[in-house]
């Protein structure tokens, strides 16, 4: 039966990959931390603490103190094209829709900020994606980062009348194209700089304690990726001692341990003088990368008398991350592009 003359367009048959990163304020001021702080802190799994007692701390005291510092570390990092985290996830995806060509659709979005994850799942939709791949682009799981992208999902989906068919990206913490991805891109940074390190820390994002005890299984991931990725390194770089730590503490609780600041500290007193530091929990370079362990990571370790330091860039949109995410995809999309 032909379709009616009058009868809608309904674009169907596409398949789609939504890369998805945690977020990032607008601009690097401090009305645009605060707008984003408050929608970032607001989620029950990131502050798992009941929303009656939290509410008032995070709206009377956290909003009018931390935006403010939060800014000035922003606009250290910031470039001419936006948020580092923004303008490296819009390359990875325009990376990958080359890789993939036009029988996919690519787009990205983030889970807090602009562009939302549920904005983008709309459009591809739309736009005739009745197949989406939604890849957190976190190797690790955590309740606060994987699970909730998984929850903004649930949420988009649930006021869709026609829902896409869905597919999520596993993490990938000991996979072994990420394990091989870290080995290569961290054993050409490490060729290249100007001294060898004694030491190589890989810092982590810090959780609360207390999530590991309920059963989060994040600290046991990243130990399982360092772990893994210091033996790949071990045969190209002997004697290199690798540690773990965990990084951007927030608040009074007790958080994973050892934290990256105690242990740069640690290092510089102890006599380590030559140190990198590298971030595989982070697909993409962003203000935890390029500040805290670049800038303020370095003033730490000279200030207890390190000498050399170079914190490594994360696989962002290098040729070995970017051929290692084109593998993850691919592998996910089996059977839909087949």
């Amino acid at each position: 039966m032909l379709r009616p003359a009058d009868h809608p367009a309904a674009p169907t048959g596409g398949t789609g990959v939504l890369l998805v990163n945690l977020g990032t304020p607008d601009a690097p001021t401090t009305p645009a931390v605060r707008r984003y702080l408050a929608e970032f802190l607001s989620d029950p799994r990131v502050v798992e603490i009941p929303r009656l007692l939290w509410q008032p701390i995070l709206r009377g005291i956290v909003l009018n103190v931390r935006p403010k510092k939060s800014a000035h570390a922003y606009s250290q990092v910031w470039g001419p094209d936006g948020s580092p985290l923004a303008t490296i996830t819009k390359a990875q995806a325009e990376g990958l829709q080359a890789r993939l060509g036009e029988r996919v659709m690519v787009r990205w979005g983030m889970r807090y900020g602009r562009p939302a994850l549920g904005d983008e799942l709309r459009a591809m939709k739309e736009a005739g994606c009745d197949r989406i791949l939604v890849a957190p682009l976190y190797p690790q799981y955590s309740g606060a980062t994987t699970a909730t992208v998984i929850d903004a999902l649930g949420d988009t989906l649930r006021g869709m009348r026609w829902q896409p068919a869905i597919r999520t990206l596993p993490p990938y913490f000991d996979d072994a194209l990420h394990i091989e991805a870290l080995r290569a891109d961290l054993s050409r940074q490490l060729a290249g700089l100007s001294f060898r390190p004694e030491a190589l820390v890989l810092s982590f994002h810090g959780m609360p304690e207390r999530t590991l005890f309920l059963g989060d299984p994040y600290h046991c991931q990243c130990r399982k990726t360092a772990r893994l990725l210091a033996a790949a390194l071990a045969p190209d770089w002997p004697g290199l001692r690798v540690e773990v730590s965990f990084q951007s503490r927030f608040g009074r609780a007790k958080w994973l341990e050892p934290a990256t600041d105690d242990v740069l500290a640690r290092e510089g007193a102890a006599g380590t003088r030559r140190l990198a530091i590298a971030a595989p929990g982070f697909s993409a370079d962003c203000l935890e990368t390029l500040e805290e362990l670049a800038i303020r990571g370095q003033e730490q370790f000279a200030e207890a008398g390190g000498t050399d330091y170079a914190a490594l860039d994360c696989l962002n949109t290098g040729e070995a991350g970017m051929a290692m995410l084109e593998a993850l995809i691919r592998r996910e999309l089996g059977g839909w592009l087949d």
